[in-house]
């Protein structure tokens, strides 16, 4: 851990009081389930549409830092589409691996020039379109380190394409759920400053002139530069958030199970309190190593905050919901610090949780707690207490883009949440 920890500081000026948004961080000045035994369902409706005003309309919005391209120049970029250049593959389409010039304007040959990543929508469907405008009318207004920035896109005859900057190391949810001996479980210090930067993208939407609601933040929206400065993809599912003395917008449920929101899920009542909740999930992944949703593991731990609750608060029992891959190398306290925010951002009651701003100051001052790491155990060879078979590990580098690998076509949940209740 370096000198991460010599800093000394007071566990009360770690733990930042959640009542009420910070006055430090201003607002924004610019416009300003998937189906699987090891991962979770989508929530969608084909019905609903993009919220903002233009958006709704069909409108592609005019954006001074983005390029219109031809379909050609992105089909010479990945060298025709080869299946070789697929970083990864969603619901809605596939993405490759492209270049273009130094000057970003047209394609290259591979190897050369400046590498991007070019998503293919797939050309049937209504709700994939929308989709699409919403990613290119979110991101086109919004810059920031956290985002994932948008170069351009193709809007020509049935072809809808996006390009976006190249995330290096992929999706958070390959670097804490791959098992293999060529996928090394991330380091405390890289998982405290993954989700710092999830934080700050997220309060950076929460904080614009008029709130973006993300909808759907999870870790495999959730990307990864060469120095693991975390991304927030996907602007698909994004809504504009309530305005005036309106508390929340009413939607159809969309996002996906194991991240969305108790409240969202019952009402369909949308506030940026549904992402604090996303939030809180994703950064108990990042502790736990767990996904969301597991069928795989034994009754009691398949829904990872059911099981772990019971241990987050407390600091004598915070370890059981470590991650062993860790192998204890972390600072207890910073940790039980870290367990007990996402344990306020899963309050059941909305009213209860933190907003981001306070959230980023709580984890920012991680890194400052002087307490030692725990003793690295010693190495078993041949450990007979985890018999699980082992995740196959897949050569391709995914980078979702806004869509897992593993992702199906968004559903309609709509009846299943009310069978939920």
């Amino acid at each position: 851990m370096g000198n991460c920890w010599e800093k000394p500081v007071k566990e009360e000026e770690v733990l930042v009081k959640f009542s009420a948004p910070s006055s430090e961080v201003p607002k924004s000045s610019s416009r300003d389930v998937k189906s699987s035994s090891t991962s979770t369902q989508t929530m969608s409706s084909a019905s609903d549409s993009v919220s903002s005003e233009n958006a709704s309309e069909g409108q592609i919005l005019p954006y001074a830092n983005i390029r219109v391209f031809t379909f050609n120049e992105l089909r010479s970029a990945t060298r025709n589409f080869r299946p070789d250049s697929v970083l990864g593959e969603g619901g809605f389409g596939c993405v490759f691996k492209g270049w273009l010039d130094d000057s970003g304007l047209m394609g290259s040959k591979s190897g050369s020039g400046m590498v991007v990543a070019v998503k293919k929508m797939n050309n049937e469907g209504l709700q994939g379109h929308k989709e699409w405008l919403a990613e290119v009318n979110f991101l086109g207004q919004f810059q920031h380190s956290n985002l994932v920035r948008l170069l351009g896109y193709c809007f020509e005859d049935n072809h809808r394409l996006l390009v976006y900057e190249y995330m290096s190391k992929g999706s958070l949810e390959n670097h804490l759920f791959r098992r293999g001996s060529t996928h090394q479980p991330l380091t405390w210090s890289i998982r405290v400053k993954v989700a710092l930067g999830a934080a700050k993208g997220l309060a950076f939407l929460h904080n614009a002139s008029s709130p973006v609601i993300l909808r759907d933040f999870k870790t495999s929206n959730i990307l990864l530069d060469s120095n693991y400065n975390a991304k927030l993809s996907d602007f698909g599912l994004a809504k504009d958030g309530p305005t005036g003395d309106h508390t929340h917008v009413s939607t159809r449920v969309m996002g996906t199970f194991g991240y969305a929101a108790p409240e969202y899920v019952s009402t369909g009542h949308l506030t940026v309190k549904s992402d604090v909740y996303g939030f809180g999930v994703v950064l108990l992944e990042i502790l736990s190593g767990r996904r969301a949703l597991d069928k795989n593991r034994p009754t009691g731990e398949q829904n990872l905050v059911d099981w772990a609750k019971p241990y987050m608060g407390d600091k004598r029992k915070v370890f059981r919901i470590m991650d062993n891959r860790l192998d204890g190398q972390y600072p207890m306290k910073a940790a039980w610090v870290a367990a007990t925010v996402a344990l306020h951002c899963l309050s059941l009651d909305a009213k209860n949780r933190p907003h981001m701003n306070s959230v980023v100051e709580t984890l920012g001052k991680l890194h400052d707690i002087s307490e030692l790491p725990r003793p690295r155990p010693q190495k078993v060879v041949g450990n007979l207490n985890d018999n699980r078979p082992q995740m196959k590990c897949n050569s391709v580098n995914n980078q979702s883009y806004g869509h897992s690998s593993e992702n199906d076509p968004h559903k309609d949940c709509s009846k299943s949440a009310r069978n939920s209740r």
